[in-house]
């Protein structure tokens, strides 16, 4: 999997692949590692093939810590596979995606 940070307005963190189990590693410590200055973090899922369990973990991991700063965690650009899986899980009731 590709990760893309980009800071400005929003601290945006592009996906391109699959966000499984062995990918959601990667994520979290990539968003681990970067300085959250931002209000708003935008995780662009435009390129995201997949997501698994284990990466929907990831998302809700990252949302709650920047709850914990009263920052907000959007979810942007799901393709139809990615919809699917939000809607099944419940995760579209959960994170906010657009």
């Amino acid at each position: 999997m590709e990760i893309n940070v980009n800071h400005g307005e929003t601290l945006t963190i592009s996906l391109k692949g699959r966000l499984d189990t062995i990918t959601s590693n990667e994520l979290l410590e990539a968003f681990a590692k970067e300085e959250k200055k931002e209000n708003l973090v935008i995780v662009d899922m435009k390129e995201l093939e997949y997501i698994s369990s284990a990466g929907l973990r990831a998302l809700l991991a990252m949302k709650k810590e920047l709850a914990a700063s009263k920052k907000s965690f959007e979810v942007h650009n799901l393709n139809s596979v990615c919809q699917e899986v939000f809607k099944v899980t419940g995760f579209a009731n959960i994170l906010t995606v657009k």
